[in-house]
């Protein structure tokens, strides 16, 4: 993994809090660990965003192949 080096400045409670939480890590550390929690985060939010467009276009109770899933979920709720 190729390396860059960053230089910014940053809220110091916000870097303090960062610090007691990792008090072992260095500031690279925390650094790549909040961006990959940031990531994280955005990727959830995109996969949530797309079964929400799913479901809009093809709603719960409307029957497919399989069934509807309102059925199903209300089978399994009384299962």
């Amino acid at each position: 993994m190729a390396r860059i080096r960053v230089s910014t400045t940053v809220d110091d409670e916000l870097l303090r809090a960062a610090r007691r939480t990792m008090p072992e890590a260095r500031d690279s550390s925390l650094l790549e660990a909040a961006l990959e929690s940031l990531i994280r985060a955005h990727r959830s939010t995109e996969i949530d965003g797309a079964y929400a467009d799913a479901y809009s276009r093809l709603p719960l109770d409307q029957p497919d192949e399989w069934g509807d899933l309102a059925g199903w979920r209300a089978a399994v709720s009384t299962s």
